[in-house]
């Protein structure tokens, strides 16, 4: 089963990327950063900024056990197949247990509603994100602790410290489930460990590499009153009777609203049937569910993106662990599993995952053929700006930046852009200019003395021989 859907994700986000539909934020920027470790040194990435370093944006230091790979194959491919595995093997632990309690038919059904659930299927379709270490961690992680291996739980979570800064406090999460289990001091070491991990990255490792010198997703918690919730001195400084009440909103009210939100729990919840709400496991989802609703941020509310990968493990594992509590068996359990099946089968076709049976997927665009012949033009090693969708296609041999967006390098030696792109498939920060802006910059580069190389199909490509690059004012 994991081998089948491994080609399945690789199949589908090769793909993707071959027909230039993968995209700068995320697969270009985390491309720089896999190139970085593989050439030896911290990780930045151009499309951030002149010289951004990563380690200032979001603590992932794992992402440096993708170098290797990169050695082999160096280009954006290798980080997409690096993704289908670790998902892919994210279900064998699920599986097996499922299996072991409550029988082969149960394991297969468990295994494969997981392995074509819409979270993953979203995160498959949608480039490649540092999450996807979270999930098998994640999945062996509860998967030990359901058969009381609660040692092993605790080595299993403990690395999502090195995955994302926020994936500390969901490793507080278990260590309390495991003190609930039976290892007090075993579970509290753990929760403390987790909680003091996110807050060093938080307070001290974020905020010394960001160019800012602040962590830089505090806005995204923003209240109304424009302080920020993660600031400490934030309610005594503003004095602030409307920030507190929109913290309170926020933390209430606003956890359920608007109804997106309340859509997105409902999809997460709905494989299980509901029945994962009755296992402790599902506290383990509740820090990723609780900045996501809390974030100003409306793309976090919804089923779009990654956002939902590190939640998949966690309701399957809590699902199992329901079904074995309450010693379900026999037409009980069939009853799940069909109900479970169903719901899964029903959803697959909204999300990503279904393109691999449309057609459409598997013709090639005459101007991906285009696109690629001039992208030959641009010499190895050289600077570029470039549109959304051309950047992952020159991360593994150019410096490339984001065409139009502020903090790119200036005087890049070539520029390559694609006009065809409407104002309705615009959206920052991957498209940071409107068609007429674009327009208006492109005859401004010609005005500064990049000469034409080539237009065709929408696709204008400039070259300045001798640019003499300005610096950052």
């Amino acid at each position: 089963m994991a081998g089948a859907l491994f080609l399945m994700y690789a199949a589908l986000s090769l793909r993707l990327h071959q027909q230039m539909r993968t995209s700068s934020y995320d697969l270009g920027i985390f491309e720089q950063v896999v190139r970085s470790y593989a050439e030896g040194h911290l990780p930045v990435s151009e499309v951030k900024g002149q010289d951004y370093p990563v380690l200032g944006d979001h603590f992932s230091p794992i992402l440096a056990l993708v170098a290797p790979f990169y050695w082999v194959f160096r280009g954006a491919e290798t980080l997409l197949v690096v993704q289908a595995a670790l998902l892919a093997v994210s279900v064998v632990p699920l599986t097996l247990w499922a299996r072991r309690a409550l029988g082969s038919p149960a394991g297969a059904v468990i295994g494969a509603c997981y392995g074509l659930s819409w979270g993953i299927a979203s995160g498959v379709g949608y480039d490649f994100h540092e999450v996807a270490f979270a999930v098998p961690l994640l999945a062996f992680s509860l998967t030990a602790l359901g058969n009381g291996r609660l040692t092993a739980a605790a080595c299993w979570a403990l690395p999502l410290l090195l995955v994302k800064e926020d994936l500390g406090l969901t490793v507080l999460v278990i260590g309390l489930v495991i003190a609930g289990r039976g290892n007090r001091r075993l579970g509290f070491a753990t929760a403390a460990v987790g909680l003091a991990g996110s807050a060093l990255t938080l307070f001290v490792v974020l905020p010394a590499f960001n160019p800012n010198g602040s962590f830089a997703y505090w806005s995204l918690v923003e209240t109304s009153s424009g302080a920020s919730m993660g600031s400490v001195s934030m309610a005594s400084s503003t004095g602030g009777v409307d920030g507190v009440l929109d913290v309170l909103y926020r933390g209430t009210i606003g956890l359920v609203t608007p109804q997106t939100k309340v859509t997105t729990l409902l999809l997460v919840l709905a494989p299980t049937l509901f029945l994962a709400l009755r296992s402790p496991f599902m506290w383990v989802a509740l820090p990723t569910l609780v900045w996501r609703f809390t974030s100003n941020n409306g793309f976090h509310w919804g089923t779009l993106f990654h956002y939902s990968l590190v939640l998949m493990p966690v309701v399957f594992a809590a699902f199992v662990d329901a079904l074995v509590r309450r010693g379900t068996s026999g037409r009980s359990l069939h009853r799940y599993l069909a109900g479970s099946a169903a719901i899964t089968l029903m959803i697959l076709p909204s999300f990503p995952l279904y393109q691999l049976a449309q057609s459409g997927t598997w013709r090639d665009d005459p101007r991906v053929a285009v696109a690629r012949q001039l992208l030959a033009k641009i010499p190895d090693g050289a600077t570029v700006q470039t549109s959304d969708h051309l950047v992952p296609q020159l991360t593994n041999r150019t410096s490339v930046s984001l065409y139009g967006w502020y903090d790119s390098r200036l005087d890049p030696q070539w520029i390559m852009v694609d006009t065809s792109v409407s104002d309705n498939n615009r959206w920052w920060p991957g498209q940071p200019l409107s068609s007429a802006e674009e327009r208006q910059h492109l005859d401004e580069n010609r005005r500064e003395g990049y000469e034409l190389v080539a237009l065709q199909d929408g696709y204008e490509l400039l070259h300045r021989p001798e640019a003499k690059p300005r610096q950052h004012g």
